[in-house]
């Protein structure tokens, strides 16, 4: 369960930048692509957060679908699972969107 260290993560850098204030909100942006799964990490969230200035915070994550495009024929798509093959069978794709994993923004008292 790598939610729980990304959890953690997210709290550590919040936390740092807060300082002494309260934090009240927290926003992240998840690709689809990261296999993070949006409960575990709203769950490790809550149990990571006891005790620190984040201790109470809302996590609202925003997931970002997967996007890609086919260096075999150039048609864009989006890829309904972690298997990057495009509709015309080639797997040769570079991926556009859905590996975001970041912090966009925090609300503090």
């Amino acid at each position: 369960m790598h939610e729980l260290s990304i959890a953690q993560s997210v709290v550590d850098a919040v936390c740092e930048r807060a300082g002494d204030r309260k934090i009240l909100t927290v926003r992240l942006e998840v690709g689809r692509l990261c296999a993070v799964v949006p409960d575990s990490l709203l769950f490790c969230f809550d149990v990571v957060t006891a005790g620190t200035h984040a201790e109470g915070a809302s996590l609202c994550i925003d997931e970002v679908p997967a996007s890609a495009r086919c260096r075999a024929c150039g048609d864009s798509f989006s890829p309904p699972d972690m298997f990057l093959l495009c509709p015309c069978g080639s797997a040769d794709v570079e991926v556009l969107a859905g590996h975001e994993l970041r912090i966009l923004s925090m609300e503090v008292s």
